[in-house]
């Protein structure tokens, strides 16, 4: 009974937390009299922010986001997934990052650009978290691989890209203008630490998603750079490599995966 009961307060949680993180992100499109994301903190977010800006329409990806998160917080609510040890072990931290999702756009409209440096830093420790938990647990079947490992794997690897981008505008509004000579060679080296994170969360958990979901934010940046501003061949180039290499990385890193899996099984 105490089993059940906390399993259908797990699941009120998560509805909750997406109910707000769904309202949160309708304020944030500029409904409702809201201002629209591009337009917020003197159009320090928008994709011509930085030079780590990804280009506009690398944030169609929210749609497929906030789909996929919706279609969890369905899936999860049913009456199967309410003492399932996985869910229990991972849904409060993914109800945590629907939260700060949505807590994200709430300080990005009405407080200041260094704390939606702060809120964007949490929700990828706490991604990172759900990854981790996830990799310990397998999925039960098809749909939990989609709806929760999929959905959260997309929403991680866009934070990741998304979070980069944050901190670069951050820094362009408060750095001397002096910095701007070296803005080619800081953002190289910060897209050389995104591989290696990427890569190494790839490798350890086996799964696509995060890489594919970075890999369209860095596609996107390298189209900004060469076709909008500020404009940076360099780290354009960067931004490419760092995709593809990111890529393979997760489909070795999945294949790999999958053969220790099976060959676990035919033993």
């Amino acid at each position: 009974m105490e089993s059940r009961t906390k399993g259908i307060g797990r699941q009120t949680l998560i509805i909750s937390a997406a109910t707000f993180m769904l309202i949160a992100a309708t304020i944030g499109a500029g409904a409702f009299g809201g201002t629209s994301v591009d337009d917020l903190q003197d159009g320090a977010l928008s994709a011509q922010g930085s030079y780590l800006a990804p280009a506009g329409p690398a944030f169609s990806i929210w749609s497929l986001i906030y789909l996929g998160l919706i279609a969890y917080t369905v899936w999860q609510a049913f009456p199967a997934q309410r003492q399932d040890p996985r869910q229990q072990a991972v849904g409060g931290w993914i109800a945590a990052s629907m939260v700060l999702n949505g807590l994200w756009l709430v300080t990005a409209q009405y407080l200041t650009l260094w704390l939606t440096v702060i809120v964007i830093a949490l929700l990828l420790a706490v991604l990172a978290r759900v990854i981790v938990v996830l990799g310990r647990f397998p999925a039960r079947n098809l749909a939990d691989r989609i709806l929760t490992d999929g959905a959260n794997g997309l929403h991680f690897g866009w934070v990741t890209i998304a979070t980069v981008a944050n901190t670069a505008a951050w820094l362009t509004q408060i750095a001397p203008e002096s910095w701007a000579q070296a803005a080619d060679a800081w953002a190289i080296a910060v897209l050389a630490v995104v591989l290696v994170i990427g890569a190494a969360a790839a490798w350890v958990t086996g799964r696509i998603a995060p890489a594919l979901a970075t890999a369209w934010g860095l596609s996107w940046l390298a189209v900004g750079r060469l076709t909008g501003e500020p404009a940076s061949t360099p780290t354009a180039v960067a931004a490419i490599v760092v995709a593809v290499v990111l890529v393979l990385v997760a489909v070795v890193a999945a294949i790999r995966r999958r053969n220790s899996a099976a060959q676990s099984t035919s033993r």
